[in-house]
């Protein structure tokens, strides 16, 4: 299955927005589309949650703006809050939903390695597990 990206009647009810401009959202969906590709291509599926995570951060600040003060009201958001772009976390879980990442480990013996001693075995001492002079 491909990934096909969503719409902006769902970053509509991502955001829990009555209403949304549908123009500006696809904009934002697009881009997050292109940045999600720009580390893994194809996009899994299930990464529609990172897609929209990366846009809803986009629509809701696209200035990025941490502190504002309107009248006798002020609105202090975390740093990173808004914007478009990949954080850490968008990263590696794109990765992880495209099977990378995580631990793994890499076999390097050929698949048609010879199990038997590649030393020289010294037959002269039948019986005797070590040569003369090695301490027994």
């Amino acid at each position: 299955m491909t990934f096909v990206p969503p719409t902006a009647e769902e970053l509509a009810l991502y955001l829990g927005l009555a209403e949304i401009q549908g123009e500006r959202a696809d904009l934002l969906i697009a881009q997050a589309v292109a940045l999600a590709e720009s580390v893994v291509k194809p996009l899994p599926d299930q990464a529609t949650a990172v897609v929209l995570s990366v846009a809803g951060r986009a629509y809701t600040n696209p200035q990025q703006v941490t502190y504002e003060t309107i009248g006798p009201q002020s609105i202090q958001r975390p740093a990173g809050s808004g914007g478009l772009y990949l954080g850490k976390a968008d990263k590696a879980a794109l990765k992880a939903l495209a099977g990378r990442g995580g631990a793994f480990t890499v076999d390097p013996t050929p698949a048609d390695a010879d199990p038997s001693p590649t030393w020289p075995v010294d037959v002269r001492y039948p019986g005797e597990p070590y040569e003369p002079g090695w301490g027994h």
